[in-house]
């Protein structure tokens, strides 16, 4: 059952991923990804699909990292971490394997920061969850 508890997690994860995401794709990597595919990238990101992969990405986390490790924000990293490699290997490895030239450095950097965004995103939130329902008992997070 959906809780107002869980929209708040929600929405926290969902603000914490964006700031490190556009953080990481905007400032730190984005020299990298231009360099390594540059030919495949568009003039101007679609939104639409963007906003859509983010709200979708992030129910995902908070479903099998998060609300697992509510009250153990290292049992959620870990837990983010494995989410995290996993879905950013569907995306990578299908690429390495279809496409042609497809570069193997891009897809190792992109699952190491997919594990490491998402076990960092699943951390903070299970420790924001755990401050702000310290009076809720845990059957009900």
């Amino acid at each position: 059952m959906i809780r107002v508890h869980h929209i708040k997690l929600y929405f926290a994860a969902l603000a914490i991923f964006l700031v490190l995401d556009m953080f990481w794709l905007l400032v730190l990597a984005r020299n990298f990804y231009q360099q390594q595919i540059g030919q495949y990238m568009r003039p101007d990101p679609n939104l639409y699909a963007a906003g859509a992969f983010y709200l979708l990405f992030i129910a995902g986390l908070l479903y099998f990292a998060i609300l697992p490790g509510a009250h153990a924000p290292l049992y959620a990293a870990l837990r983010g971490a494995f989410f995290g490699l996993l879905t950013y290997a569907t995306y990578d490895l299908t690429n390495l394997a279809i496409m042609r030239d497809w570069p193997l450095l891009l897809t190792l950097v992109d699952l190491l920061w997919g594990s490491a965004l998402c076990a960092a995103v699943a951390a903070a939130t299970a420790w924001l969850g755990s401050r702000m329902g310290k009076a809720l008992p845990a059957a009900q997070l």
